[in-house]
């Protein structure tokens, strides 16, 4: 692959194209003669461990959100098999590795810890006076015994 194959991540971060490398295989599923003779089904490889494009920082976000999806050499497979054209299954190959490593690179949003109403705390309250009610007059009555 030639750099003018760099893949775009987001505007500061794309993957040059010479860490990228695609195997083709056969693929499965109903197609009948064709499926059996051709190498449509593409899988995309990008060593996540060995990246060059990536700081430490970067680096170990995407193995921890991207770890099952690693093999043990830590490199990131992607595979398709949706069309019947290997050219089209590449370039779908390299729009899903995209869409995965923009979505690991994604910062989590900080949970903001809220209180609860003061309508929910009465309901609670009231739930659990209800509860107890309802427990106590299952109990045997105390008082006179004849």
């Amino acid at each position: 692959m030639e750099m003018e194959d760099a893949l775009p991540i987001r505007d500061d971060f794309l993957i040059p194209g010479h860490e990228l490398w695609f195997t083709a295989s056969r693929s499965g599923g109903p197609g009948g003669q064709h499926v059996n003779k051709t190498n449509s089904r593409v899988t995309l490889h990008w060593d996540l461990a060995h990246t060059t494009v990536v700081d430490e920082e970067l680096r170990e976000r995407l193995l921890l959100r991207l770890g099952h999806r690693l093999t043990a050499q830590g490199v990131l497979m992607v595979d398709v098999d949706t069309e019947r054209s290997q050219f089209r299954n590449r370039e779908l190959a390299r729009q899903r590795l995209a869409q995965l490593v923009r979505a690991a690179l994604r910062e989590p949003r900080k949970r903001v810890p809220t209180k609860a109403t003061q309508g929910s705390h009465r309901r609670r309250l009231a739930a659990k006076t209800l509860r107890g009610k309802i427990k106590q007059a299952r109990q045997r009555p105390t008082g006179a015994d004849d």
